[in-house]
């Protein structure tokens, strides 16, 4: 096993960088809000504020995923994935 690859899987928080290099990856918090409801009742989803440590605000956009609950799981493991590949960095 490689140097990289032992520096990768066992210390919490560092990953390889593009160019080989250890990087410290930043501590991030996932917001997120689940409920289960019967589709035909839901009529609008709205955002949701977040009140930041600076006094700024920030919104989270709410999704909404339609379906059984096989598809339910399926439909958010893939936007999950889709998430983290919007910020490859982290």
């Amino acid at each position: 096993m490689s140097y990289m690859a032992v520096c990768h899987t066992s210390y919490p928080g560092v990953h390889t960088g593009a160019r080989g290099t250890m990087e410290r990856m930043a501590r991030l918090a996932l917001v997120y809000g689940m409920r289960l409801l019967p589709a035909d009742e839901i009529e609008t989803v709205g955002a949701a504020e977040i009140a930041l440590a600076n006094g700024k605000k920030a919104h989270v956009t709410m999704h909404l995923i339609e379906g059984g609950e096989n598809e339910i799981r399926q439909q958010l493991n893939q936007s999950l994935d889709a998430f983290f590949e919007f910020y490859p960095e982290i």
